[in-house]
């Protein structure tokens, strides 16, 4: 295959639903947790669940790197545009997420604050160099996708000595929150994940390569699907998964062969480790404080950290009380299940970053309609274990 409308063909998806069909045990179900936004909203856009038997079921996991930011993390960035002055950097998706009170980046933009939307890394540099007397501050989200280009940045703001330039480091780590939602206790009213395998992140694998999930699934006992992002790559990687869990067996496939290798991006992960190093522990939205989770400037690089920089404390702020976002992110609840899903919360006005962000599983449901079909919300909710 070489175009992406091979990867979208409607003969092929049945003919690889008919070949799930076959493997599937009436007598069991299957409880698969896609960890990537881009799934999320590959089976909602292509109707992929009407394409399996019933069941099933498919299970949104923490994926959306902005979803899983936590409020106290949104918060520290309009503080620093609003009280320090200084001009603040944001990716898009970033500016409506809700923070206390409901202040958003965008309604403290409206407000006067100098925040501007950027496409990159390099964008944020170029800003501080456009502008040599302001103090400019990149902030910056994502998984491992994104971690490289930031970690550029740092090297190459400590190469030009460009003094106002420094970063809000909010990296967070794929590996460490798949094994926070196998231990996560459950909910004050019993609910909790039951999972029978993984269909692993896309674009994350192409930097840290399948190597790093080996631990996760030999820990847990549970098999991992790498799959790409297209209808035909999932419904692959869902084949593949209910062949392992037939079995009885546990590790890591890759279906992303044609972007993913087991090493990964050798070059991509030298220029992240020189830059950053793991934090003790870091909050996520629904996780909680996770060990070891996510990444911070190192000491060679101070200079260029915001945190330090500004002494700009982290606390944490509980969610909007009628949002359940953080129970959606660890797959106990799905998102038409809350009560506001759809009615007080959408894309125009939400509650919570599962319905802001273009990856999150809320605005996907929302989007492509599926929350009308009335059968996917026993679909996708979990049981108890």
């Amino acid at each position: 295959m070489k175009y992406i409308d091979e990867f979208r063909d409607g003969g092929l998806a049945r003919e690889l639903a008919t070949a799930i069909a076959a493997e599937v045990r009436k007598e069991r179900s299957y409880r698969l947790m896609e960890f990537c936004g881009g799934h999320t909203h590959a089976i909602s856009r292509y109707g992929l669940r009407d394409l399996v038997p019933d069941n099933i079921r498919f299970i949104h996991g923490p994926g959306c790197p902005v979803c899983v930011l936590p409020v106290g993390r949104i918060d520290s960035a309009i503080e620093l545009a609003r009280d320090h002055g200084v001009i603040l950097c944001s990716y898009g998706d970033t500016l409506r997420v809700p923070a206390s009170e409901r202040m958003s980046l965008l309604r403290a933009k409206a407000d006067g604050a100098d925040i501007r939307m950027v496409y990159s890394s390099m964008d944020a540099l170029q800003v501080a160099r456009d502008n040599p007397k302001r103090e400019v501050v990149f902030f910056a989200i994502g998984f491992e996708t994104t971690t490289p280009p930031t970690a550029v940045a740092l090297h190459m703001a400590q190469t030009e000595g460009l003094e106002n330039f420094s970063v809000f480091c909010n990296h967070v780590l794929t590996p460490a929150a798949m094994e926070a939602i196998m231990m996560a206790p459950a909910t004050a009213d019993g609910r909790q994940v039951a999972i029978d395998g993984f269909i692993g992140p896309s674009h994350v694998s192409t930097v840290i390569g399948s190597q790093p999930y080996e631990k996760v699934a030999e820990d847990f006992f549970k098999p991992i699907v790498i799959s790409g992002f297209e209808p035909l790559d999932v419904l692959q990687s869902v084949l593949m998964l209910i062949r392992l869990i037939n079995r009885g067996e546990w590790g890591v496939e890759n279906q992303f062969t044609r972007a993913v290798t087991r090493e990964g991006n050798r070059k991509a992960q030298e220029v992240m480790a020189k830059a950053l190093e793991r934090r003790d522990a870091f909050e996520w939205r629904g996780l909680g404080q996770v060990p070891h989770s996510a990444l911070r400037i190192r000491e060679a690089f101070a200079a260029f950290d915001a945190e330090r920089r500004f002494d700009l404390p982290y606390r944490s702020v509980p969610d909007h009380k009628a949002c359940e976002c953080a129970d959606i992110l660890r797959g106990v609840t799905a998102p038409q299940d809350c009560k506001v899903f759809g009615t007080a919360c959408t894309p125009d006005n939400p509650l919570g970053s599962c319905m802001v962000s273009a990856e999150g599983a809320c605005a996907a449901h929302y989007t492509y309609g599926r929350f009308e079909l009335g059968r996917a919300a026993p679909r996708t909710v979990t049981e108890q274990a």
